[in-house]
């Protein structure tokens, strides 16, 4: 990662040009002299805590490289780091439970910043079918799953579409997170099969729907994404819900008829939540 190591003022300096910024660009996002902000970044100024924190959120740097950053600065960290199993939690996990369940008859998972699987409602089991059973042995990755050729590749009726879809969105978080595990992942999924005349992965669009063949007949599906809006603790600003609709009636019918006849209600919220 850049924050791996390195002066404090450095690392700014690789964000701000990871981000694309100049120092007058992000010195004005800042409301600071260009001045100040090249002092800082080149080591002649040693910032505040405050104003590390400041520049940190003007460039949009995650949470987890915040406490890096304010390490390298001789501070101690300010954003907690909690299992998912911690007791204080709870309200989340269950939240995010409540919202899967809610989604139900349509398939809805939770995945944390490396994009394994944390949860999923029970809609998305029908979607596995014929799955490398492999694929499934947790930490189930599910990028992984949904482009490798033994997953559900061979059965996504628009895979180039859909690929440079996915692809191009990983793309993104590589860029805005620096984050090393993301970019090898991307390495991977893009050196598996690529069907003929796939799309290059370069701004596909942001309503791709995936069309996926399953024993019961035809799924389009259009998929978003939910966030915690204003996390301080690192586990939950990494965590993510990803729950899929019916992009046509038709699709509409058939995940309605997917649905198991009688889904009881969990006794325990957090013990379908799959700890880090």
């Amino acid at each position: 990662m850049l924050s791996a190591a390195g002066p404090p003022g450095e690392i700014l300096r690789d964000w701000r040009r990871r981000r694309h910024l100049s120092q007058l660009d992000l010195a004005l996002e800042a409301e600071i002299s260009q001045r100040h902000l090249s002092c800082i970044e080149s080591g002649r100024a040693r910032p505040s805590r405050a104003m590390l924190l400041h520049l940190a959120e003007c460039l949009g740097i995650p949470l987890r490289e915040r406490n890096a950053l304010l390490l390298a600065a001789g501070y101690a960290p300010v954003f907690a780091e909690r299992s998912l199993d911690d007791p204080a939690l709870a309200p989340a996990r269950q939240a995010v439970v409540r919202i899967l369940d809610g989604h139900a008859p349509y398939p809805a998972l939770a995945v944390d910043r490396h994009w394994r699987l944390l949860a999923a409602n029970p809609a998305v089991a029908p979607l596995l079918d014929g799955v490398d059973p492999a694929l499934l042995a947790p930490p189930v990755n599910v990028l992984r799953l949904s482009l490798h050729p033994g997953g559900l590749a061979p059965r996504i009726l628009n895979l180039g579409e859909w690929r440079a879809h996915l692809l191009d969105r990983l793309r993104q978080q590589v860029a805005a997170s620096a984050d090393p595990v993301l970019a090898r992942l991307s390495d991977e999924l893009c050196a598996y099969p690529a069907p003929p005349n796939a799309p290059l992965c370069d701004g596909i669009g942001v309503a791709v729907p995936l069309v996926l063949a399953v024993p019961a007949g035809r799924l389009s599906l259009l998929s978003t994404t939910t966030v915690f809006g204003t996390p301080v603790d690192i586990t939950l600003s990494e965590l993510a819900v990803e729950a899929f609709f019916p992009a046509d009636p038709g699709t509409a019918a058939l995940l309605h008829r997917l649905a198991p006849s009688h889904r009881p209600e969990p006794t325990n919220h957090d013990a379908r939540m799959v700890p880090e």
